[in-house]
C-alpha cells in the first residue's frame, strides 16, 4: 500500500498529466470547464459515442436553465461525463469529456 506522501505526489502527477493532455487538445480540464459552464454558456464540439460530430450550446448555470429542470440533488456525475444543459434542445445531455474537440464562446448570430 502506498504512503500518504507518495498517493498525493501521484495524485499531482495524475493532475499535471491531464493538464498537459488538455492544453495539447487546446481545451480546457474537465475541472476548469465545469467551472466555466457552471457560470456561461459554451459551444461544446465533441465526437457522439457512434464517431459523429456534435456541436452543443451548453451550460449548467443555474441562471439560465429553467426552474423546473434545475437539479433536485447535488449528486456527481458519472466519472468521465459531463452532464450540461443543452439550450436549443432545452434538456439534459452528457458527453464524454475524453471525446471532447473545441471548447469556446457561442458565436453571436442574428437569431441570438
Amino acid at each position: 500500500m502506498l504512503k500518504t506522501v507518495e498517493k498525493i505526489g501521484i495524485m499531482e502527477l495524475l493532475m499535471d498529466i491531464k493538464k498537459e493532455i488538455a492544453d495539447m487538445k487546446g481545451i480546457p480540464t474537465v475541472e476548469v470547464l465545469n467551472e466555466q459552464l457552471r457560470k456561461e454558456v459554451l459551444q461544446v464540439t465533441f465526437l457522439k459515442l457512434d464517431g459523429d460530430k456534435r456541436v452543443m450550446d451548453c451550460t449548467k448555470s443555474y441562471d439560465i436553465i429553467p426552474e423546473e429542470n434545475k437539479p433536485k440533488t447535488d449528486k456527481p456525475g458519472k466519472e468521465g461525463t459531463v452532464t450540461v444543459w443543452d439550450i436549443n434542445a432545452n434538456g439534459w445531455r452528457s458527453f464524454r469529456y475524453d471525446r471532447v474537440q473545441e471548447v469556446g464562446p457561442v458565436p453571436v448570430t442574428a437569431d441570438n
